[in-house]
């Protein structure tokens, strides 16, 4: 499920268009269709290339995710006991984390067509939920959600559902079992090492 929920987040990607122009379910289908266009262009990725799907991620997703708002939420009450340092420490190694999920999951993109819904918004709402579906030959179409939030007039995704199943909630467990176990700095720890454990592999490659 992680997999598949990092394949389905890393879809969303931007290719120079200004976020705060676009309705947010406008911005999702276009990124996401352009980045779709980009992988199914791109053999080295399709052959596997972990770095070059990074590239991609770094270069396109970073400014359309709230990662520091995907944190906390994950983090739930064990957030406020952490530190501004700490906070950002945690913030940048779960954000590595999944940039390294995304890249990974791109490298393995077949053919899967998105289907997308009516958007349903207020004209004064900042806070959506853009409903799709993932299409994918010999098996059952895959609900996927994403929720946006609108600050400084740009539209940021912070969770995504596959599934019904939430990828911060999916870490929320983890991250509370760490926190139990090491308090702050062994989550921050536990991290650093899984975000060490994906170079590794990647240099492999």
């Amino acid at each position: 499920m992680k997999r598949l929920i990092g394949m389905v987040a890393g879809l969303v990607l931007a290719t120079g268009v200004v976020a705060q122009e676009m309705a947010p379910d406008v911005l999702v289908r276009d990124v996401t269709e352009d980045v779709l266009t980009i992988v199914r262009n791109d053999k080295d990725i399709q052959s596997g290339n972990t770095k070059k799907a990074i590239e991609l991620v770094e270069a396109k997703v970073l400014p359309h995710f709230n990662f520091a708002r995907m944190t906390q939420l994950a983090m739930a009450r064990d957030w406020r006991q952490a530190s501004p340092a700490q906070q950002k420490a945690l913030t940048d190694e779960f954000r590595t984390l999944l940039v390294r999920t995304y890249s990974k999951a791109l490298t393995e993109y077949k053919k899967q067509t998105i289907n997308y819904k009516p958007l349903k918004m207020q004209p004064n709402d900042t806070d959506v939920k853009v409903r799709t579906e993932i299409k994918q030959a010999g098996g059952k179409p895959i609900q996927l959600d994403y929720y946006l939030e609108k600050k400084s007039e740009a539209w940021k995704v912070y969770d995504i559902e596959v599934g019904g199943i939430s990828l911060v909630t999916n870490y929320r467990d983890f991250f509370a079992t760490e926190v139990r176990n090491g308090g702050i700095d062994g989550l921050i720890k536990s991290l650093q090492a899984k975000n060490k454990s994906g170079e590794a592999s990647s240099a492999k490659k």
